[in-house]
């Protein structure tokens, strides 16, 4: 051996020191970064507890971290996403940073992070921070309201002009979060509550006839009559306050049960249970009643609301998820809300003697609330009274409810635990039963589409009736997709998408909205077989306003203006960097990169509807009108959703659109109607930018337009003339020759006769 060679086995001691030295300096620095207190990653805390000289770590279940003066704690610090989640108007949570002392009361919450598109872009962020101060000094076992108005028991806390749903979902989530924290840490005593009784049973098989009179006097139907001088007295103090002398026009003359009418009413509501059979068929009527009964599921209940007077307990501000803003219900400790699919429409009621009434409505509350038919519940309205363009002050009014017992039949069961969240099930799956009308109508319309794309080489050869198919599919995709259903795609979601891959992918952040998640993975599938295409010109709501714009704009003869080709395929990369810029953004911070990323006009035509403010309406609708001279002029040359999916359009595994090989050479008529010039002058069709719409299809397939076909007709028609001649002369000599065997027959005839 060398003198200066090492030992047998040194190198690979020392590479297995290497590594280990690497493993417990990487241990080391996870196990720092874990070890940080929360103050270090979360500065603002210290505004919590003043008084605090050291904080500690997040830690325990569910996770908390202590904080102290000297050697005593004082309290506890969190971050709500680590215990609670509950979907917000975004279908995500809002994450919050809170603290909570010893004595049960809260001491801070602020908000780390929303998606909320009102909030990230229409209301003012600051009013959300404000709502989470209002928590400050409450405690932890106080029961909340979100809205004035008194109910026993409870608190108040006011509510945001316009997001009365994100307001709720924070209000749980503080109160649910702090709640717990609280109980782990022996602050108060939070178990599961026991019912003092069995839950009742509705007893079907009792019925009587029953009149409205009978039934209001029993209790089987309760009214809520709010006159416009409570109204008045509700807002005294506020700014929502009439002032003196002002004349009032916000009352009406309501019908009443006696045949008369009174003229102060504000509104004048009714509501009942309609399960029981003696109350839903006597209101509903036999018909009705059993097809009611028949829809529900097993623990699902009904109930009808029927209203006179100015204001509407519907309201017409539910979006996104239909959520009924202005009514709930309550029992016990859970507010029930109603979204669109919790509710059926009421056109008839046929108990003798009732009022009229103008606005009704069934709504049903689901299974999962446990809601019990024998025990006392409420129900509220929340009213407003606007004070400004953008705000409003609030006020609950609140009635209670009970069914009549002879209407129920109580089990001998001992007291069964009511557990009032439970995780047997994802949330995302609840979701997806309350949307099944909108899954379904989407199934539809994407199952149409499926077949005008399988068979568009059939359809294309009739243009009237493939112009009609297209026609209604882009209303069906604005009014329908776009702006009942909100399925707008945004390069948003494939940024999050992204993100969650790099960073902690789950489904369930996907599956929480089934409209967005069927459509993107429609857009999928589509991209392999038939490119980019499909979406930007059939599934887009914005790209869909600014086709029909542009094809209104044609029909009344506004001309058109195209960009030059050599400055047309210079602006297509525009796209494409607004992309790259996005995802860099996105890199550091996804809530950066959703501000940034309006330059999508989608969140003010689509999400919000043109309701926002006038800067961001002026952009929106500046793109629409410039499509009506420039077709989808935005789609062309801005649009970072168009270039993201352009990129994966690439692996298509088709070529469905067809061509000639005179296309370009010399013919020029597909590249010259091609709205959004994405035909080469050479004939080629660029998929990266072609929106699938087909005119070049129909082209192709028309004998009156398409040169080459042209030339065929041209001959096939000169070949057939050439043969009508040949049969025409042929005809013609018969014709002659015919003749003049008929004259020698008849000179034969008189030679005959003479001899």
């Amino acid at each position: 051996m060398h003198p200066h060679q090492p030992p047998p086995g040194y190198l690979n001691t020392m590479l297995r020191l290497v590594m280990l030295m690497a493993t417990l300096w990487l241990v080391s620095g996870f196990a720092a970064a874990n070890a940080a207190t929360i103050d270090e990653q979360h500065p603002q805390v210290k505004a919590f507890f003043p008084q605090a000289d050291r904080f500690g770590t997040i830690e325990g279940d569910p996770p908390a971290a202590p904080v102290y003066k000297g050697d005593e704690i004082i309290g506890y610090a969190f971050v709500s996403d680590d215990i609670v989640s509950i979907p917000a108007y975004s279908g995500k949570p809002v994450n919050m940073l809170m603290g909570i002392s010893t004595e049960g009361k809260i001491t801070g919450a602020k908000v780390l992070e929303h998606h909320e598109p009102i909030l990230l872009v229409g209301i003012p962020e600051h009013k959300l921070f404000d709502f989470a101060d209002t928590y400050v000094g409450r405690k932890v076992t106080e029961r909340v309201k979100v809205g004035a108005g008194k109910r026993e028991g409870f608190s108040n806390v006011d509510v945001i002009t316009g997001a009365t749903v994100t307001v709720i979902v924070v209000n749980r989530t503080i109160m649910r979060a702090a709640q717990r924290v609280a109980a782990s840490r022996g602050i108060i005593k939070l178990g599961k509550r026991t019912r003092t009784r069995a839950r009742a049973e509705v007893r079907l098989d009792r019925f009587n006839q029953a009149d409205w009179t009978f039934l209001t006097g029993d209790g089987s139907i309760r009214r809520m009559l709010i006159t416009q001088d409570q109204i008045d007295e509700a807002f005294r103090g506020t700014e929502a306050e009439t002032p003196e002398g002002a004349e009032e026009a916000n009352s009406i003359c309501a019908p009443t049960a006696g045949g008369g009418e009174r003229c102060d009413v504000f509104v004048d509501l009714y509501y009942a249970y309609l399960n029981a059979p003696t109350v839903g068929r006597n209101l509903l009527g036999e018909k009705e009643y059993n097809w009611l009964m028949a829809e529900l599921k097993p623990g699902e209940h009904a109930i009808a609301i029927m209203s006179n007077g100015v204001y509407s307990f519907k309201g017409s501000g539910y979006v996104r998820g239909g959520i009924f803003d202005r009514i709930q219900v309550g029992q016990g400790d859970e507010v029930i809300n109603f979204r669109d699919l919790d509710h059926y429409r009421l056109s008839d009621v046929y108990a003798e003697g009732m009022p009229d009434f103008r606005e009704m409505g069934i709504f049903v509350v689901r299974e999962n609330y446990g809601f019990d038919p024998g025990s006392e519940w409420s129900m509220s309205l929340l009213v407003h009274r606007a004070t400004g363009p953008l705000d409003s002050v609030f006020t609950t009014f609140s009635g209670n409810y009970e069914l009549p017992e002879a209407y129920l039949s109580r089990p001998e069961a001992p007291a069964v635990p009511d557990i009032s969240e439970s995780d047997d099930w994802p949330m995302w799956v609840a979701v997806w039963e309350e949307r099944t009308f909108q899954i379904v109508v989407l199934g539809i319309g994407l199952s149409v589409l499926t077949l005008i794309l399988v068979l568009q080489d059939w359809l294309v050869r009739f243009p009237r009736l493939i112009t009609y198919l297209r026609t209604g599919f882009l209303f069906y995709t604005l009014f329908i997709i776009g702006w009942y259903m909100l399925g707008q795609l945004s390069v948003v979601n494939v940024l999050t998408f992204v993100n969650a891959v790099i960073k902690d992918f789950s489904w369930e952040t996907f599956l929480i909205d089934p409209v967005m998640f069927i459509l993107w993975s429609f857009v999928a599938v589509t991209l392999l077989l038939w490119g980019r295409g499909v979406y930007c010109g059939w599934l887009c709501p914005y790209g869909a306003l600014q086709k029909l714009v542009n094809m209104g704009a044609r029909k009344l003869k506004v001309p058109q203006w195209n960009v030059p080709t050599l400055v047309h395929e210079r602006l297509w990369g525009i796209k494409y960097v607004i992309l790259l810029v996005l995802f860099g953004i996105a890199l550091g911070s996804m809530g950066t990169a959703e501000r940034y990323a309006e330059v999508e006009p989608f969140k003010t035509a689509i999400t919000l509807r043109f309701d926002r403010e006038w800067p961001f309406i002026l952009y929106a609708a500046g793109l629409v009108l410039i499509s009506a001279f420039n077709a989808k002029f935005y789609c062309k040359y801005l649009c970072p959703l168009g270039a993201a999916l352009a990129v994966p359009a690439r692996l298509r595994l088709f070529n469905w659109l067809r061509r000639r090989k005179e296309c370009g050479k010399p013919c020029q008529i597909c590249s010259h109607e091609c709205d959004i010039q994405a035909i080469n002058d050479t004939g080629e069709i660029n998929a990266n930018e072609c929106h699938y719409c087909l005119d070049c299809q129909v082209i192709y397939w028309d004998e009156k337009t398409c040169p080459p076909l042209i030339q065929r007709r041209k001959r096939r028609e000169k070949a057939g003339r050439a043969r009508e001649s040949v049969r025409w002369m042929e005809k013609e000599l018969g014709a002659e020759a015919g003749l003049e065997e008929t004259k020698n027959r008849q000179q034969r005839d008189e030679s005959g006769a003479r001899e």
